[in-house]
């Protein structure tokens, strides 16, 4: 079973910048998609972003655009989120995924982390 572990959250101020962290434990992260999702109290989850297993495809949710930078070092078998120009809407518990490929529907993902807390406000 593979076991992925997020770190990196914290209280900003907005337009303050977090890099989150996704590491893999015990198995390595070559094989698999990471995708990045977020949920807020009282919300559905939602996609943020996702990157291929070779880091040569990206994509990102529409709200993130031009803010967040996903990327990976398989050598460290880390994912990261850099997360720049934070609004108060980007408030929520964030979670790294494993797939075989980058998809949608949260449903193929089967492994997931246990979540970190990401806080913006003045």
């Amino acid at each position: 079973q593979l076991q992925l572990v997020e770190s990196g959250g914290g209280s900003v101020q907005p337009g303050g910048s977090l890099r989150l962290s996704c590491a893999a434990s015990g198995f390595t992260l070559d094989y698999y998609a990471i995708g990045w999702f977020r949920q807020a109290p009282g919300k559905e989850r939602e996609g943020v972003s996702c990157i291929t297993n070779s880091g040569g495809s990206t994509n990102y949710a529409d709200s993130v655009k031009g803010r967040f930078t996903i990327s990976r070092d398989n050598a460290k078998n880390t994912v990261y989120l850099q997360m720049n120009s934070l609004e108060p809407e980007d408030t929520a518990v964030y979670y790294c995924a494993a797939a075989w490929g980058c998809t949608s529907r949260s449903g193929n993902y089967g492994y997931w982390g246990q979540g970190t807390q990401v806080t913006v406000s003045s």
